[in-house]
């Protein structure tokens, strides 16, 4: 087969078409990049100097070197907004705390890994609905976040052979509960859900209007577009299908047409854990794409089982275990991981590859260069298993 750029490729992939090779996704989203201290190792590994630039300071999620994206075959890059939205609460607290624009504290955590929220005093938690119109909600379509980014889409678009991945943050229940608490808002979803679909309302018309203001300069550039809200755990969904149905999903479902209606792209939806039972809803709310597909999580391990009752209608990106094999496998644990994901997801296209979430750092260099090296080998069209 004739090779194709890497645009092509995942457009091809994406329309349930064979391509030459399996796509790729490294550094395309915070979903599939590198934690900032793994990637100083990969760096030197490579032999790559470059200041590391972080797509999210909370998660630490690296912005991978253009370099090292070629080097390694990633298909996808991303086109992010270029400022955080302004407001009066974000600021600086100390070296190891800041206040995001939503008005969250983040603390780094003891290991020095990541930041989190704290436990209490999230600026939410003692709210009621009068409080949600009157909170000082951030400028999300204020014009210094898109300051030459038709420019910087068009450009990429022209001169280079990348998807482009569109991600401007997008969740709903993971931003709730981060400024509301997690057990405040499971109990809101239950027992005060007028006050749940209010505060729902509000940010589902914030993300919107955010969606069409990024969208109308570049959606007719973007080939995927990042949303999602991770509502799975390890076990079972945080929440049942039919409360996700009744409380979440007509919220998520008005995003998704957003999304659609301001581009052609394709709508990549994240949720760790196990989210099994919600996929068909994930389906019926306009999901293309489903990542990380966290193969370590109860219902989704047997990826043959997902392509085969969903593939028809979804595709799929991730599934190669951070948990387990990455950190823990040799090289050739994580070529076989490879080899199976491959074998069940890529048949008829519909995948594309890329590890479970971001690349921790205690995976090894090793690891990381089997995981890309395999793509290339057992990844080709038509596949040989």
């Amino acid at each position: 087969m004739t090779m194709l750029t890497s645009r092509e490729r995942v457009r091809c992939a994406l329309h349930h078409q064979e391509p030459d090779r399996v796509p790729l996704f490294f550094g395309s989203s915070g979903a599939t990049t590198i934690h900032a201290h793994g990637y100083e190792r990969l760096k030197r590994k490579l032999g790559i100097d470059s200041p590391t630039r972080l797509m999210s300071r909370a998660m630490q999620y690296a912005h991978v070197d253009r370099r090292i994206m070629d080097l390694l075959g990633s298909d996808g890059i991303p086109l992010n907004v270029k400022a955080p939205s302004p407001s009066p609460l974000s600021r600086n607290v100390s070296e190891k705390a800041f206040v995001d624009e939503w008005g969250i504290r983040w603390e780094l955590e003891p290991d020095g890994r990541y930041y989190s929220p704290p436990y209490q005093d999230r600026p939410l938690e003692k709210a009621g609905i009068a409080d949600i119109e009157n909170y000082p909600w951030p400028q999300v379509i204020h014009p210094c976040q898109y300051e030459g980014l038709a420019e910087e889409a068009k450009n990429l678009y022209e001169k280079t052979p990348y998807a482009l991945i569109g991600n401007i943050g997008t969740t709903l229940c993971e931003l709730i509960y981060n400024m509301r608490g997690m057990e405040n808002w499971m109990m809101d979803l239950v027992v005060n859900q007028e006050f749940a679909h209010a505060l729902l309302r509000k940010i589902t018309d914030l993300r919107i209007a955010a969606i069409q203001a990024f969208l109308d300069r570049v959606g007719a550039w973007v080939d995927v577009f990042i949303m999602g809200d991770d509502m799975g755990s390890q076990h079972s969904p945080l929440i049942s299908p039919a409360l996700y149905r009744t409380m979440i999903k007509p919220y998520h479902k008005e995003i998704i047409a957003a999304i659609k209606a301001h581009s052609p792209a394709k709508v990549f939806f994240h949720s760790d854990g196990d989210i099994y039972p919600l996929i068909p809803d994930f389906i019926e709310a306009g999901v293309d794409l489903l990542n990380p597909v966290q193969v370590s999580a109860t219902d989704m391990g047997d990826t043959a089982r997902l392509k085969r009752e969903f593939g028809k209608n979804l595709s799929f990106c991730g599934a190669i275990d951070t948990q387990w094999v990455l950190p823990y496998g040799t090289p050739d644990d994580v070529r076989k991981e490879v080899r199976r994901r491959i074998r069940d997801l890529a048949p008829g296209g519909g995948y594309i590859c890329a590890s479970v979430h971001c690349i921790q750092p205690d995976v090894p260099v090793e690891n990381i260069m089997a995981l890309f090296d395999e793509v290339k080998v057992s990844g080709n069209y038509p596949l040989k298993f």
